[in-house]
C-alpha cells in the first residue's frame, strides 16, 4: 500500500511513514517522527519531536502528539513519544514529550483517548485504556490496563490508577486508585469492585469472590494498609489478582483512596 499524503500537508522528508499511512490538509508531521503502517493521520493535526506511532492508530482533527513539555524545566532534553498500535486519538487531544532525560510519555494500544484529553510528559497509560473527554493527566501519572477515567477529571502528579479501576466523570483523583476497583466523587471515594467490567472481561467467578473478600479486608476493615496486605496474602493466597491488589497497595506512595 502506498502513503497517501494531502497537498496541503506538510510531511518532513525525514519522517518515516509506514505503508498505508494517510496524512490529511494541513497535517504537520515532524522529523524524527516515525508513523506505522495504515495509521491515519487527520487534518490539522501536529505529530512532531521524537514520536513514534504505532500500527493503524487514528490521530484526529487537531491533536498534538509529541510537543515540549508544560514543565518549566524542561530545557529541551532528548525525550519522547510513543503510542501503540491500534489506538485512538481524538480531536484537540494532547501527548506531551517527557522531560526525564531519554525518558518517554506512553500511551499503550487499543486505547481510546477522547477529545480534549491531556495525557502530560512522562506518563505511561497502558494498553486498552479509555480516557474520556477532558480527562487531564498530570506529569509521571501512571494508568493501568484496562483502567477507564470518566470525563473532565483532573489526575494529579504521579498518582496511579490500577488495572481494571474505573473512574466516574467530575472526580478529583488526589490519589492512587486500587486495581480492579470503582471510585468517584469530590472528594473521590471508592464504591466496590469493578464487578460488570470484570466479568466482561472474562475473570472468572471464583477469582472475582476472591477479590471481593480482599478489597473487604482493605478498604472495609480499617486495618493499616501493612496489616491489610499481610491479611489478604494469608486469606486470598494463590490468587494473582488479590496478590496484584496487595502489592500494589503496599507501594503506594501517595495513598490510597479510601
Amino acid at each position: 500500500m502506498s502513503v497517501s499524503v494531502h497537498s496541503a500537508a506538510f510531511v518532513d522528508p525525514r519522517a518515516r511513514l509506514g505503508a498505508g499511512v494517510e496524512v490529511g490538509p494541513g497535517a504537520v508531521i515532524g522529523p524524527e517522527v516515525e508513523v506505522g503502517e495504515g495509521t491515519r493521520v487527520d487534518s490539522h493535526a501536529l505529530v512532531t519531536g521524537r514520536t513514534r506511532v504505532g500500527r493503524h492508530c487514528h490521530i484526529h482533527h487537531c491533536a498534538v502528539v509529541g510537543a515540549a513539555p508544560q514543565d518549566l524545566k524542561y530545557r529541551g532534553e532528548r525525550t519522547y513519544v510513543e503510542v501503540g498500535d491500534h489506538t485512538v486519538l481524538r480531536e484537540f487531544t494532547t501527548v506531551h514529550l517527557a522531560t526525564v532525560p531519554e525518558g518517554t510519555t506512553r500511551v499503550g494500544s487499543h486505547c481510546l483517548v477522547m477529545a480534549y484529553a491531556h495525557v502530560a510528559h512522562d506518563c505511561v497509560v497502558g494498553d486498552h485504556c479509555i480516557l474520556a473527554n477532558a480527562v487531564n493527566l498530570a506529569g509521571f501519572v501512571t494508568v493501568e490496563e484496562y483502567a477507564i477515567v470518566g470525563g473532565m477529571t483532573p489526575v494529579h502528579q504521579f498518582v496511579r490508577i490500577g488495572a481494571h479501576s474505573i473512574i466516574g466523570g467530575g472526580s478529583r483523583v488526589p490519589q492512587d486508585v486500587a486495581p480492579y476497583v470503582k471510585a468517584a466523587g469530590n472528594p473521590l471515594a471508592n464504591y466496590g469492585l469493578n464487578s460488570v467490567g470484570l466479568e466482561r472481561r472474562g475473570f472468572p467467578a471464583e477469582v472475582r469472590a476472591t477479590l471481593k473478600h480482599a478489597y473487604h479486608i482493605l478498604f472495609r476493615e480499617g486495618l493499616p494498609v501493612e496489616q491489610a496486605v499481610a491479611r489478604i496474602r494469608q486469606e486470598c493466597a494463590g490468587c494473582a489478582e488479590a496478590e496484584r491488589l496487595a502489592r500494589f497497595a503496599e507501594t503506594s506512595v501517595r495513598g490510597l483512596t479510601r
